[in-house]
């Protein structure tokens, strides 16, 4: 894929006669982790259902790679390149880790081979474990995802994601529920992941937010008021004003 990863312009989302999005426009480019922020009620979960397909714009548009996703439902966004993980973690709590990224891209590889039976699909083993590894889990493999820590369950979660190879990665609060530690594994694998793919989060983490992103969308009653790299938005005063405060909001987590 060359050029823009995304480009988001005009997109608005009313219900009935509350509009929640409106006028929001934004282009990601490859390889880099964006941030949306905003105060409950922002609109940011109405952003992120948009982009992965769960709602459709009323107004605006929204392109992937250069192709209009109007008329794509949403089964067919992950084929295209974006995938999604929830606040919730939703993994199949008794399949071992193994068992549920092997699912994951079993489903991935079952829409390109009608006739084979699933279960002799080649190479899914071996991608499986690639998949775990590159989270941290390998030693992990045939535990049940009812089994391992929380952290550990988030990391299971963006591994079934990384199933459908995407180019673009929308995260969910990656580190809800996390302690110190846990946050800073994640921290850790996101920088990895974004070696390789666009990477798109919402989070509540003030101090991670503004270690990790290289760019932040702020969201206020749902319209974009801020889109900068984190000291821009940390001098931004409509920001603090909306936001995070005057007094020094920003080093908190």
């Amino acid at each position: 894929m060359t050029g823009p990863v995304l480009q988001v312009e005009n997109l608005g989302r009313r219900f009935g006669a509350f509009s929640a999005l409106e006028g929001i426009s934004a282009t990601l480019g490859r390889q880099r982790i964006t941030a949306v922020i905003g105060p409950n009620g922002a609109g940011k979960s109405t952003f992120f259902n948009l982009l992965s397909g769960a709602l459709k714009p009323t107004s605006g548009s929204l392109r992937f790679g250069g192709r209009d996703l109007a008329r794509v439902p949403q089964a067919r966004f992950a084929h295209l390149g974006i995938a999604r993980s929830y606040q919730i973690t939703t993994v199949f709590p008794r399949l071992t880790a193994h068992e549920n990224v092997r699912t994951a891209l079993q489903a991935r590889a079952s829409r390109y081979d009608f006739w084979s039976r699933r279960d002799r699909l080649a190479g899914l083993e071996d991608r499986a474990d690639a998949l775990l590894d590159s989270v941290g889990l390998a030693g992990r493999r045939g535990r049940p995802a009812a089994a391992l820590a929380h952290g550990e369950q988030r990391a299971l979660e963006i591994a079934i994601a990384l199933a459908a190879d995407p180019k673009l990665l929308l995260l969910d609060e990656p580190t809800a529920g996390m302690g110190p530690e846990e946050t800073k594994d994640m921290v850790a694998l996101l920088h990895r992941l974004a070696e390789a793919r666009a990477i798109l989060l919402v989070e509540h983490k003030m101090k991670m937010i503004l270690g990790l992103s290289e760019r932040i969308l702020v969201l206020h009653h749902g319209r974009l008021i801020a889109d900068g790299s984190p000291a821009e938005i940390q001098a931004d005063r409509e920001v603090r004003r909306v936001y995070l405060g005057q007094s020094g909001g920003y080093g908190h987590a």
